[in-house]
């Protein structure tokens, strides 16, 4: 690599040990907040490259504010008058918190524990080196996810590529506010998923129906290699079904609203000799209703009409009206794993129009499902040709999470969210949330995604659960996330070496959470339907004019 020109000078340690500051005067203003900076230094014999990232700035020596008296003199001009020297009029002190030298062999960064020397001289990375050295995975190579650009750098300079095996293994977090491009981002990750190097099995749980143009991959060339090409499967609320059959007993409960302890109690036994009497799933509704029936208190003989019971009576009418009510909830059919998961496959489940509490009982029995058969394929319990055989790793990415595992409150996909975020690694199960409130998204579960990908957020109580649950964010990229704009990410955790700032690629498919343009459909309106509409409203308004004496309608 070819020595370049210093930018700066080191001036001494920092305020912590990984730190260190440095004097320049920067006229060109490259040494942003973000930016990357290395000095040399012999570690072990070697001369190793340290790098460092700028963590602030803060003026030494800046124009008097005399100069700058009168805004319509500049004060370069008056500078001059005076004989200052324009070239060194102002100084800098840049902050940089270490990162180390990269290993190799170790695939990370080592921090020697040893501050650069006073006087030393401090040099911008060069692209080819950061790129080399941030990324855990190369742009198009098997196992990468390109998502963006170096943001201090020029869009194409240093490109950021993920290690998708960090985050199918280690799990990911999606977290920025409304209108800071999160699903766009999504979008993009979905789309490296399913390129040819990848070939990922993927379901998508899309409340808002925001993926849907993602069936555009199928006809593109750059998804398309030699016989494969992706695909893409929709199911909308009219296509779902789960098997009643397939419901826990929480479920059940979950689903039943104002349910008394009498009524829990009655409805575990009644589930509890469903599975005893007709297999654990093999009973219908009414065959649940059946098994409410035989194990009400005071059951005598059969006789009996059960209906008198209010009890029973109430709990019979609740099952009726939650399940028999649904076109979700079926006796037969069900969504088959082998429909819904395949390498090379995006399986979008379309939950909008459907009741947040069914929301939350269809994802949780599609997770629950597919985490037990990934258990049972890995330890040999499923095998080939078997409803629960599942042979390859899957991404389940969610949209809104905090709707499925929200903070301080109870939701039954809350507890399969935990299990395989805890456990789902060692089975391949890996989890994708995504949020626009962080502070309302249970801290056990974010805290357990390794790979973060933080855009704008400017509440401060989601900041908090940020910093609270999220290790690897440290306090100057806190301090970045107010002013991130539109389609900016920080990403850190398992999937790259250190935290970086980038700006997100380019879509190859069109974006589908885009907002509605109201102005532009009001003026469509009127240039349409509408123009017509006005004419009828006018036409009606001159007959109301022309009425007779009797005030009947002129015809």
């Amino acid at each position: 690599m070819t020595q370049q020109t210093g930018i700066g000078t080191v001036k001494g340690p920092g305020e912590t040990p990984h730190e260190y500051t440095f004097i320049a005067p920067d006229p060109e203003r490259r040494v942003k907040h973000g930016e990357f900076v290395y000095y040399t230094a012999s570690v072990d014999g070697a001369q190793k490259e340290i790098l460092g990232r700028v963590t602030g700035r803060e003026p030494v020596r800046i124009f008097p504010d005399s100069f700058m008296a009168d805004p319509a003199v500049p004060p370069d001009t008056v500078a001059a008058l005076l004989g200052y020297d324009s070239d060194a009029r102002e100084l800098f002190q840049i902050t940089v918190t270490v990162l180390g030298f990269y290993d190799d062999i170790l695939k990370d960064f080592v921090n020697p524990r040893v501050p650069p020397a006073g006087g030393a001289s401090v040099f911008i990375a060069e692209d080819e080196m950061l790129t080399s050295v941030l990324s855990r995975g190369r742009k198009g190579e098997r196992g990468s996810a390109y998502i963006g650009d170096l943001l201090s750098r020029e869009p194409g300079a240093v490109p950021v590529a993920l290690n998708v095996k960090g985050f199918t293994s280690t799990h990911l977090a999606i977290i920025a506010s409304t209108g800071s491009g999160k699903s766009y981002l999504a979008g993009v990750l979905l789309e490296e998923l399913m390129m040819p190097y990848n070939r990922a099995a993927v379901l998508i749980i899309d409340p808002h129906g925001e993926y849907e143009t993602l069936q555009q991959m199928q006809n593109l060339p750059a998804f398309r290699e030699g016989n494969y090409k992706p695909g893409v499967r929709i199911f909308r609320p009219d296509d779902l079904r789960v098997r009643i059959s397939s419901l826990t007993l929480g479920d059940l409960r979950y689903l039943l609203p104002n349910l008394s302890e009498k009524m829990h109690y009655q409805l575990g036994r009644a589930y509890a000799f469903a599975q005893r009497t007709w297999g654990d799933d093999k009973y219908t509704l009414e065959q649940l209703k059946q098994a409410v029936r035989e194990t009400a208190e005071g059951k005598r003989g059969e006789e009996e009409a059960f209906e008198d019971d209010p009890t029973t009576g109430a709990l019979i009418w609740r099952l009726g009206a939650s399940l028999g009510g649904s076109k979700i909830f079926n006796d037969f059919e069900n969504l088959e794993l082998a429909e819904l998961f395949r390498p090379g496959m995006a399986t979008i489940v379309q939950l909008n129009e459907v009741d947040r509490r069914e929301q939350q009982v269809i994802a949780a029995t599609l997770l629950r499902r597919v985490y037990q058969a990934r258990v049972d394929t890995e330890k040999g319990k499923a095998t080939r040709g078997e409803r629960n055989f599942v042979p390859f790793p899957v991404f389940c990415l969610l949209e809104e999470a905090h709707n499925y595992a929200p903070a301080n409150a109870d939701a039954v996909s809350s507890e399969v969210l935990k299990t395989i975020l805890s456990e789902g690694r060692k089975f391949g199960v890996s989890i994708g949330l995504i949020s626009q409130r962080p502070g309302k998204l249970d801290s056990d579960v974010l805290s357990q995604c390794m790979t973060q990908c933080i855009m704008r957020i400017t509440n401060p109580i989601d900041q908090a659960r940020i910093a609270e649950s999220v290790e690897s964010v440290g306090r100057d990229l806190l301090m970045e996330l107010p002013s991130l704009s539109k389609g900016q990410v920080i990403i850190t955790g398992a999937s790259v070496n250190t935290p970086v700032m980038l700006k997100v690629r380019t879509r190859y498919t069109e974006h589908g959470g885009q907002d509605i343009d109201a102005p532009e459909l009001w003026r469509k309106w009127f240039e349409g339907e509408g123009l017509a509409a006005v004419r009828d409203s006018a036409l009606f308004a001159e007959k109301k004019l022309n009425r007779d004496e009797d005030g009947e309608l002129w015809a």
